[in-house]
């Protein structure tokens, strides 16, 4: 087989000729720019923030909005956009579309998507998901990048010069593994990725270009082709926030990274399947049915009932959709997005009242079925004089703007989606970076050891909102190695975690005395799915008061132990000085505490908290003899 290459023809069939390209003789000169790039599962945009304000690139005045579908021919041709949407249904096997679903996932993670696939699923490098297209496995980042670098060919061809350098927007709920896929495909690209932004985010820094000069709360509502995404954020201008820049501050943001469009598209196909069970017998099948309903369900937007022909391996087959039938296929996963919407109002302490305006992203967001939910929750209609399709990528430019310092006039505040820790001493979690923390974000907390001697300290950085690791999701190990030989709680750990722009997470232990360190970027293999995003936030609130219960436990356990160590040392020294019904009471006590840590290292939920905490304060007050007289022996000495 012949090595892939870029097909010329891709890029041109994107780019604009001089004369549909805006203001092409008014373009001031650009050097290094840096452009925003909505990279989507359905389509992908690149902008540019000019003197005059961002502006879509390519395609005439509006610009181009590429579909992010790539076709690897047998002959090892590759195209983007428009060409090999239109050909899928005659190179089902060749061409990826919404290959974003599977960005930083896992293959284990993506079989669920698996039927949405024409192109196999399979395991790729470090059990990431993969496609198989003949003879070669392409993983979700080579197939954003071919996007990207077409994106990058259109910027290029239209401001005039060199682009190596893109804000390039992910969904707020995107994780770690996730943003890391993203700049991993910008990489490919010949990109730098000088930042990732969330996309309501963006949106809101869009909106908020030329609003009234009043504080604003907005909720960006955003429901892409994969995704889904709700962000509550304050707009307060310079005057009012005395910075000489406009803040946009997120205060909350939820979501879902597998729900959006493209499962609207699999009920539809499913609901027309589940009239007759010989439809779809191969994959190539169900994606044509798939990209079939895609088309009614746009044609919706137009007509109250609509009918498509679909050419199956059977044979040519025709279908029809209601609007009714639309809006009930939708109306679960729009549900699903209005508890969203609910959940993020209750992380910013904002009532419905306070929202001033409701923001949609997202083409999604066209459908009368989703305008007419958010308008019923919100209590009042959405805003849509933004092109929804666009709206993100103009964000992005200005974000870009910002990071070239060509805009001075904004200050961005974002937020982590999900809280940040690592492991202690009987599996408990201690937190430093909550859920909704503003980011950049720094924060640090001191640890020591819990056994003589140790030389060397093992760090378990956790994410998700349970108080136990093994609730968590594991995001990374290091060990602190070369710690002086020290008696347990004597050691100064300082573990810090910095939280970048991007939301990238490091890591740094460090022990004060002897100035050893050791740091991580934590950068996981795949991410988080959607299943286990809803169960950690479920479960951390429907296990909350266990969960705490058994934390108490676990810090109970760890400082009682220390106790017993001590007082044990004490006892020993002092042994003889001591009356005999002292020593007997004092080793009962010792006992009962010693019980109680045993029984907490094998089922911490087992154990009563108060009857372990009442257990250990009797120790506390009976052995303050026994440091008095080892004190003074000392002294004496």
């Amino acid at each position: 087989m012949l090595p892939y290459y870029r097909d010329p023809m891709s890029q041109r069939e994107n780019q604009s000729s001089p004369n549909q390209r805006p203001n092409r003789e008014l373009r001031e000169q650009i050097l290094d720019p840096i452009v925003g790039i909505d990279l989507g599962t359905t389509n992908s945009l690149v902008a540019y923030c000019f003197d005059s304000g961002p502006r879509i690139l390519g395609g005439g005045a509006l610009g181009a909005i590429v579909p992010s579908v790539v076709r690897f021919a047998a002959d090892g041709v590759i195209t983007v956009g428009e060409r090999p949407r239109a050909q899928r249904a005659q190179h089902p096997l060749e061409t990826i579309a919404s290959a974003k679903r599977l960005m930083g996932r896992s293959a284990a993670e993506t079989a669920v998507f698996a039927q949405s696939f024409a192109v196999p699923l399979t395991e790729g490098p470090r059990a990431i998901a993969a496609f198989v297209v003949g003879e070669k496995i392409i993983t979700p980042q080579e197939v954003a990048a071919e996007v990207l670098r077409e994106l990058r060919a259109m910027a290029q061809a239209d401001l005039g010069t060199t682009v190596t350098r893109a804000v390039i927007t992910v969904p707020a709920y995107f994780d770690d593994a996730q943003r890391q896929a993203t700049r991993d495909a910008a990489r490919l690209a010949g990109l730098d990725a000088v930042r990732v932004v969330n996309e309501p985010t963006a949106a809101a820094l869009a909106y908020g270009l030329g609003q009234s000069r009043r504080a604003e709360r907005i909720a960006v509502y955003d429901l892409g082709g994969g995704t889904f995404d709700v962000t509550v954020l304050d707009i307060v201008p310079s005057e009012q926030v005395g910075t000489g820049a406009d803040c946009f501050h997120v205060l909350a943001t939820a979501g879902d990274t597998a729900l959006g469009g493209d499962d609207i598209d699999r009920a539809i196909a499913g609901l027309w399947m589940a009239s007759d069970a010989t439809l779809a017998q191969t994959s190539a099948d169900r994606a044509t049915l798939v990209e079939a309903a895609e088309q009614s369900k746009v044609a919706l937007a137009t007509v109250t009932h609509t009918s498509v022909n679909v050419a199956l391996a059977a044979g040519n087959r025709e279908f029809s959709l209601t609007q009714g039938e639309l809006d009930a296929c939708c109306a679960p996963l729009v549900a699903r997005t209005i508890e969203l919407c609910a959940r993020a109002l209750k992380d910013a302490s904002t009532s419905l009242a306070e929202i001033d305006r409701v923001v949609l992203v997202g083409g999604s967001t066209r459908l009368a079925c989703v305008r007419s939910a958010v308008a019923e929750f919100f209590g009042r209609d959405a805003y849509t004089a933004l092109d929804p399709d666009r709206v993100v990528a103009l964000g992005a430019a200005v974000q870009a703007a910002i990071v070239a310092g060509s805009r001075r006039d904004l200050l961005l505040l974002d937020v982590m989606p999900l809280s940040l820790g690592i492991e202690t001493l009987g599996g408990a979690v201690a937190k430093l970076v909550m859920r909704n923390s503003p980011i950049p974000a720094r924060a640090h907390e001191n640890f020591s050891t819990s056994k003589d001697g140790s030389t060397s300290v093992r760090i378990h950085v956790v994410q998700g909102e349970r108080e136990l690791a093994v609730d968590c999701r594991s995001l990374g190990v290091f060990d602190l190695r070369g710690i002086p030989p020290m008696p347990a709680g004597i050691p100064q750990i300082d573990v810090s975690f910095l939280v970048d722009q991007n939301a990238v997470l490091c890591v740094t232990a460090r022990e004060r005395r002897s100035g050893t360190e050791a740091s991580i970027q934590i950068i996981p293999s795949y991410g988080l799915t959607r299943s286990e995003v809803e169960r950690m936030e479920r479960e951390s609130v429907e296990h909350a008061r266990a969960d705490m219960t058994v934390h108490r436990v676990i810090d109970l356990r760890v400082h009682a132990e220390l106790d017993l160590k001590w007082i044990g040392e004490a006892l020993e020294r002092v042994r003889t000085l001591l009356e005999s019904s002292y020593v007997s009471e004092l080793e009962a006590a010792m006992e009962a505490v010693r019980a109680g840590c045993n029984a907490a290292a094998i089922n911490p939920r087992a154990v009563d908290a108060d009857a372990l905490h009442r257990a250990k304060e009797a120790l506390d007050r009976l052995s303050m003899h026994v440091h008095e007289v080892a004190i003074a022996q000392t002294l004496r000495r």
